[in-house]
C-alpha cells in the first residue's frame, strides 16, 4: 500500500514546492521546454519522412526547394492528405473547437486539453506532410503549451503561474523550431502570455534554452533563416525600410483577408467539411506542378530566393501562388499555422521592393538582403504579431547587430499599420470570426470568471405584486429596509418596491395594491452575466439594485445584487490581475 501510495506522495509534495518555491517552478519550466523540445523534433521528422515517401525527394531535401515534382502524378499527395483529414473531421464532426494556447491564456486561466492538442498536432503533420502550404509552428506550441498546461494542473498550480507555464511550452516549441531561444522566450512573452514581466522572464528563458539544447542534442534541423552576404546600413538608408514596414502591414491585412474569403467561400460552397481539404489538395497539386515552392511552409523556396538572383516577373508569380495556396489550405481546412509562411512571403515582398526601388532610383543603395530581412520580420508581425519576437528572430538567424534596429523599426511600423487599420493577428482573426473578442493573449478570463452569480446575495424576501398597500406597511414600516422585491402569483419577477415611495402615497382603499409601484420590472440580471454586462444593465435602469432571476422565460428570483457591490468586487480583481501581472505576491 505505502509503494502505491508513492506517486501521490510525490506529486503532492511537487505541488507544495512549486507553489512556495520560486526555484522549484524553474525546474518545472526546464522539463516543459525538454519535453516541447522532444515534440518539435518528433514531428518535424514525422513531416520531412512523409516528404520523402509522398514525393520522392532526397532525405536532407526541402520539399519547396524541388525543381519540380516527377513523376507529375505525386501531387495527388495533398488531395491523399486531404482525404486523411476528411475522415478525422468526420470523426469528430460534433467535438467542440479545440484551445489553442493564446485562448487558453486569455480565457481559461491556462487550461488545455492534452488529447485534444495531440490530435491538432496529428492534423498538422498531415496537413505538412501532404504538401498543403501550412507550417507545423502552430502544431508544435500546441503541443508544447498542452503539455505544460497538463503538469500544471496536475501540480494544482495557481491561475498566473498556469498562464506562465502555457507560455513555457510555446517558447520552448519556438525556440526549438527556430534554434532561436530569445525568439521563442520573446514568442511566449508578447503572444501567449500577453506581458513581459520580472516574474516570468526566469521560467519563460529557462524552458527556451531547455528546448532549444533538447532539439539540438536529438539533431532536429531547425529552420534556418541564411542571409548571403554582410548586410552594411547607415542612418541615410532607413527611409526606405521604414516605407517598407508600412507596406508590410498592408500586405498583412490583404493576406488575411484573402484567406478569410478562401474560408467563407468553401463554407458557402455547401461541401461537406470532411470533402473540403480533398478539394483545397486537388487546387495546390495542381499548382505544384508549376513551381512546387508553394508546397509545405517554404523553407526550401525561403533558401533559394534568398541567395540566388531570381528575376522580379517570377518573384511576383511565386508570391502570388504562394499567398493563393496559403488561402486554399486555410480555407479548405489544413490544419497548420502562417508563422514561416509570413517569413517567406515577406522575404520575396522585401526583394520585389529592392527591385522596384532600384530601377526607379538606379543610384539606389538600397540591399536586396536586407530588404528581405526587414520585410519577412514586418510581414511577420503583422500576420503573427510580436515586434521583438521578430527582431530577435532577425538578429538570430543572420547574427548582424547592424540590421536590428530597423527592423524593430520597420516591425512597429507594420505592427501599427495593423492594429490601425484591421485590429488583430491572424490568430485573434480567426477567434474574431468564432464570435470572441479577443485581441492579444492577456488574461480577461478572470473578468468573464466574475459572473453575478458568484457576485449576487440570495438571502431575499418576496411578496405579492397583489398585496395590499395597508399589508405591505405593516410588514415593511419606514426604516425596516430600503427595497422589496415583487412577483406575480406564480412567483415570476414583477418588479421592485422603493419602501419610502409607497409610504409618501396617501391609500385611497384597503383593497389597492403594491402593483403599481413595482419598478424596473423589465431590468433584470441572469446568473451567467458578466461583471461588463451587469455594469450597463445597472446603467440602463438607473437603480442601486437589480433582481437576479434564473432565466427570461420562468423569471424565477434567485438573487439581488447593488451597483455598489458590483463595482467593489470588479476593482478587487482588477487589483488581482494588475499584481499577477507585476509578479508581486
Amino acid at each position: 500500500m505505502r509503494l502505491a501510495n508513492l506517486p501521490g506522495r510525490a506529486i503532492a509534495r511537487a505541488r507544495v514546492l512549486v507553489r512556495s518555491d520560486e526555484p522549484s517552478l524553474l525546474v518545472v519550466a526546464a522539463l516543459i521546454g525538454c519535453l516541447a523540445g522532444v515534440a518539435v523534433t518528433v514531428m518535424s521528422r514525422l513531416a520531412q519522412w512523409l516528404h520523402v515517401v509522398l514525393f520522392a525527394i532526397a532525405r536532407d531535401d526541402f520539399l519547396s526547394a524541388a525543381l519540380a515534382i516527377t513523376p507529375s502524378w505525386r501531387v495527388l499527395a495533398t488531395a491523399g492528405g486531404g482525404i486523411v483529414l476528411g475522415g478525422v473531421y468526420w470523426l469528430f464532426r460534433r467535438s467542440q473547437p479545440i484551445v489553442d494556447p493564446i485562448e487558453a491564456n486569455a480565457l481559461h486561466g491556462g487550461r488545455m486539453s492534452l488529447r485534444d492538442s495531440l490530435r491538432v498536432a496529428f492534423e498538422a503533420i498531415v496537413s505538412n506532410g501532404s504538401g498543403a502550404s501550412v507550417g507545423l509552428e502552430a502544431g508544435y506550441t500546441q503541443v508544447g503549451s498542452a503539455v505544460a498546461s497538463r503538469i500544471g494542473q496536475r501540480l494544482h498550480l495557481r491561475r498566473a503561474d498556469l498562464r506562465t507555464a502555457v507560455g513555457c511550452g510555446a517558447a520552448g516549441a519556438i525556440a526549438a523550431a527556430f534554434s532561436a531561444p530569445l525568439t521563442g522566450a520573446f514568442y511566449s512573452f508578447e503572444l501567449i502570455i500577453g506581458v513581459y514581466s520580472v516574474a516570468n522572464i526566469a521560467p519563460v528563458m529557462t524552458a527556451a534554452l531547455s528546448g532549444f539544447l533538447v532539439a539540438q542534442g536529438l539533431g532536429a534541423v531547425a529552420y534556418a533563416i541564411e542571409v548571403p552576404n554582410a548586410l552594411t546600413l547607415r542612418a541615410v538608408d532607413y527611409p526606405p525600410y521604414l516605407i517598407l514596414g508600412v507596406l508590410a502591414g498592408f500586405a498583412a491585412i490583404a493576406i488575411m483577408r484573402l484567406v478569410t474569403l478562401a474560408d467563407v467561400a468553401f463554407q458557402k460552397s455547401r461541401l461537406p467539411r470532411a470533402v473540403r481539404p480533398l478539394v483545397g489538395g486537388l487546387i495546390i497539386g495542381a499548382m505544384a506542378l508549376y513551381t512546387p515552392q508553394v508546397l509545405a511552409a517554404g523553407h526550401g523556396a525561403m533558401h533559394v530566393n534568398l541567395v540566388q538572383a531570381v528575376p522580379a516577373g517570377l518573384l511576383v508569380t511565386i508570391l502570388v501562388m504562394k499567398i493563393v495556396s496559403v488561402a486554399v489550405s486555410l480555407g479548405s481546412g489544413f490544419r497548420g499555422g502562417m508563422f514561416f509562411a509570413s517569413l517567406f512571403l515577406g522575404a520575396l515582398i522585401g526583394k520585389l521592393f529592392a527591385m522596384t526601388v532600384t530601377f526607379i532610383v538606379p543610384t539606389s543603395a538600397i540591399d536586396p538582403a536586407a530588404a528581405a530581412i526587414v520585410a519577412m520580420t514586418a510581414l511577420g508581425v503583422g500576420i503573427v504579431g510580436g515586434p521583438l519576437t521578430m527582431t530577435f528572430l532577425a538578429l538570430e538567424a543572420t547574427g548582424d547587430l547592424a540590421i536590428t534596429g530597423i527592423v524593430l523599426a520597420a516591425s512597429i511600423l507594420s505592427a501599427i499599420t495593423v492594429r490601425e487599420f484591421f485590429g488583430y493577428s491572424f490568430s485573434t482573426w480567426r477567434l474574431h470570426l468564432r464570435g470572441e473578442t479577443i485581441r492579444s493573449a492577456i488574461d480577461i478570463g478572470w473578468l468573464r470568471g466574475l459572473t453575478v452569480g458568484r457576485m449576487m446575495r440570495t438571502d431575499v424576501r418576496t411578496v405579492l405584486a397583489t398585496m395590499p398597500i395597508d399589508a405591505f406597511r405593516s410588514l415593511f414600516p419606514l426604516g425596516s429596509t430600503q427595497r422589496v422585491v415583487a412577483t406575480d402569483p406564480d412567483g415570476r419577477y414583477a418588479g421592485i418596491i422603493v419602501v419610502p415611495e409607497i409610504h409618501s402615497e396617501p391609500s385611497s382603499t384597503e383593497a389597492e395594491t403594491i402593483a403599481p409601484f413595482c419598478r424596473n420590472a423589465d431590468k433584470m440580471l441572469y446568473p451567467g452575466m458578466s461583471a461588463q454586462t451587469a455594469a450597463k444593465v445597472f446603467e440602463k435602469a438607473e437603480s442601486d439594485e437589480l433582481v437576479v432571476v434564473d432565466d427570461a422565460t420562468t423569471r424565477q428570483v434567485v438573487g439581488l445584487l447593488t451597483e455598489a457591490h458590483l463595482f467593489r468586487r470588479y476593482a478587487e480583481e482588477l487589483e488581482k490581475a494588475r499584481r499577477n501581472l507585476a509578479g508581486e505576491s
